[in-house]
């Protein structure tokens, strides 16, 4: 049985719960004002309580997360899904996919430049979304 902490950084918590890749990069979203708790930009030493929300921004979207327990070592993702809960609202998921659909085209590696042809059918589909 894992055990729980009773005293647990915020940013050993973001990193153990898997919201960040590393520690460090936890660390530094707190220090950038990234994170918040109660509206508040929290430093990477404040202590997390079970049952508060944390905001992650990563722009465009800011993610809410709701505090199930306290995790201080990085586990496997089956366990981690009893000490967080994702509960960001879908308005705030759907920013993603508008970011998807912003503007850019993607084209494949070495086929160059559209030509004029291409540019027009192009420009047709942008017209009609």
């Amino acid at each position: 049985m894992i055990k729980e902490e009773d005293n647990l950084r915020i940013d050993k918590w973001l990193w153990a719960v898997r919201i960040f890749k590393t520690r460090s990069q936890a660390s530094e979203a707190c220090k950038k004002g990234r994170i918040l708790i109660e509206d508040l930009q929290v430093k990477p030493s404040r202590i997390i309580k079970k049952g508060e929300i944390v905001f992650v921004k990563s722009p465009p979207v800011t993610y809410q997360f709701k505090v199930l327990g306290l995790l201080g070592k990085r586990q496997s993702a089956k366990i981690v899904v009893d000490y967080v809960e994702d509960i960001t609202p879908e308005e705030e998921k759907l920013k993603l996919d508008m970011k998807r659909f912003s503007g850019f085209e993607i084209r494949d590696r070495g086929i160059g430049r559209p030509t004029k042809r291409e540019r027009r059918l192009i420009d047709q589909l942008k017209k009609k979304i």
